[in-house]
């Protein structure tokens, strides 16, 4: 199976998650599910199937952020020596040659996604359309809108 790139801090954070999950939320959920059988029959307790849904839906997070983690590749971006071109984990500096605005954005793993705050996915049309870039060098975007021309400004490794 092809594993999914990840920084260190994307694993961070589901590592955390996860933590919380086994070991605040499953054990609140099992005594809420414990609470609601003692008030008698299941079939009309609407406390006991709305804790069982919860013990479902924690269940499957804590199953899918498994699978995540031991699926990915984590790569520590301060560790990998400047190339100057675009790769997985920089953080990239770009001017839109027809409005000359400037963004700034880190190339991060699928779930680390937040364009919010400045990262954007390895497979998303402008990293895959920067990769391998160096600083001055042009990228064309295909958004649904339309094509749009980008020029590289900076490349950092954070």
């Amino acid at each position: 199976m092809r594993k999914v790139p990840m920084t260190v801090a994307g694993a961070g954070n589901l590592r955390e998650e996860l933590n919380e999950l086994k070991t605040v939320s499953r054990p609140r959920i099992i005594a809420a599910i414990a609470e609601a059988r003692s008030h008698g029959d299941l079939k009309e307790n609407a406390e006991y199937h709305a804790a069982r849904e919860q013990q479902s839906f924690c269940e499957g997070r804590i199953t899918e952020i498994e699978s995540k983690l031991a699926n990915s590749e984590v790569i520590d971006v301060t560790k990998i020596v400047p190339s100057g071109r675009v790769v997985f984990g920089t953080t990239v500096s770009l001017i839109n040659l027809e409005t000359d605005k400037r963004v700034v954005y880190q190339i991060v793993g699928e779930d680390e996604a937040d364009v919010g705050k400045g990262k954007i996915s390895v497979i998303s049309p402008i990293a895959r359309a920067v990769m391998g870039k160096e600083v001055g060098d042009e990228a064309i975007v295909k958004a649904p809108a339309g094509d749009i021309e980008f020029e590289i400004d900076a490349i950092e490794h954070k």
